[in-house]
């Protein structure tokens, strides 16, 4: 596989956004990354509008943070992504896609891999 050399800084350039995944694994891996403000979507016993909301009400400056969804890339992951940003546009948060976007183009499937993923292009 073919690395954009840029990537490593493409990548860097979204560390101070909020970015909501999937699960605990997923929050691994992007902290392990370098990533601060990283929310899991999935919790146990909490719906996902609900959850939504408790991660919107906890983003410090909603104005001016901006959020990207990682959830996976796959269909069920497609599926998530198109669920929630519609919820969290109408709570007011500014959503960007271009991390997200990135990692499609670089052919990263599952945010759990992140880490190792990143590690791959240092080398490079």
């Amino acid at each position: 596989m073919k690395f954009n050399p840029k990537l490593k800084n493409d990548v860097e350039k979204f560390k101070d956004y909020a970015i909501l995944v999937e699960g605990k694994k997923d929050v691994s891996a992007l902290k392990n990354a370098g990533f601060d403000k990283v929310y899991a979507i999935h919790v146990t016993g909490v719906g996902l509008r609900e959850r939504i909301e408790q991660i919107a009400e906890g983003i410090e400056d909603r104005k001016k943070t901006k959020v990207c969804i990682l959830t996976d890339l796959d269909r069920q992951g497609k599926k998530l992504y198109m669920l929630i940003k519609p919820i969290l546009i109408e709570l007011g948060v500014k959503v960007d896609s271009t991390l997200r976007g990135i990692l499609i183009k670089a052919r990263l499937s599952h945010m759990e891999g992140f880490e190792k993923f990143m590690d791959k292009v240092e080398e490079i």
